[in-house]
């Protein structure tokens, strides 16, 4: 059977030619937050461009982050630092469609979330260490309900996300933060496991709390140990997790349409995330 030709490249268009252009020029030039662009009519002269042309490539950049358009007489382009939050999203609407599950999550995760941990010791101030406080409080204050249990994975999550800012090697920093985003997409489960939902809950908790200890202490040793422990033990439970929501998914498919069980299977989900 003849294999159906490669479908050729996309050819760019010219917008995004000097969009990318623009991008070079501002890395060239180490312009910053708060730079400016040169206006509309520079950049038409300077691209032998169109209006239109010039004016959708600066979308580009603004919808990139990299950039603000502002009206009016000081109006123009300006620079911004651009936030993890774009390209994380796009990463991950990407990655949702290559079935992706937890174990290739944690893959990656078990490795670069201990080399995080380790990079951060003596670099948290007590501002930091108020905050991991403050989130393990809340942590331990959320109540029984839904609602509470899934804000609880999201104040876990987040304390993982705050070692991250502290983190000296920004790319470090991002690929654990997009890992952490990811799980936070990644996960939905039902009603039903409460059970292990606790014990998730109470061993989260402690390890969160051995390692703020081992951070004042700025002992490295305990803080690898315990981050290393910390991710085989969620890598444990979202195993659990996935095993369990197949289990249902089998028996949703399982039951008949008019089955009184149908509707119980149709009820919304809640958001679990392994952190």
């Amino acid at each position: 059977m003849t294999q159906a030709p490669a479908a050729a490249p996309r050819r760019p268009k010219l917008a995004e030619l000097i969009s990318d252009d623009i991008k070079r020029w501002i890395a060239a030039e180490s312009l910053g937050e708060g730079d400016r662009l040169p206006n509309e009519k520079a950049l038409m002269e300077l691209y032998g461009s169109a209006k239109g042309t010039v004016r959708e490539a600066l979308k580009i950049l603004e919808v990139e982050g990299l950039i603000t358009l502002k009206t009016g007489p000081k109006g123009g382009a300006v620079i911004n630092q651009p936030s993890m939050e774009p390209a994380s999203r796009m990463l991950r609407n990407f990655l949702h469609f290559q079935q992706l599950d937890g174990k290739q999550v944690y893959q990656l995760r078990k490795l670069l979330e201990v080399e995080l941990a380790a990079s951060v010791v003596g670099r948290l101030t007590e501002h930091d260490f108020q905050q991991l406080e403050a989130n393990m409080a809340a942590c331990a204050c959320c109540a029984s309900d839904e609602d509470d249990h899934r804000h609880q994975r999201f104040l876990e999550l987040e304390f993982h996300q705050r070692l991250a800012h502290a983190c000296p090697n920004p790319l470090l920093a991002f690929m654990c933060q997009f890992l952490n985003d990811m799980l936070r997409d990644l996960v939905v489960i039902k009603k039903a496991y409460v059970p292990e939902r606790k014990q998730f809950d109470h061993a989260n908790q402690d390890y969160h709390r051995q390692l703020v200890d081992a951070y004042r202490a700025e002992d490295t040793p305990r803080v690898r140990r315990i981050m290393a422990e910390h991710m085989a033990d969620a890598e444990h439970h979202m195993s659990a997790l996935e095993t369990e929501m197949a289990a249902q998914m089998l028996v949703s498919t399982a039951l008949p349409d008019n089955s009184h069980h149908r509707s119980k299977l149709h009820d919304l989900p809640t958001e679990y995330t392994a952190v």
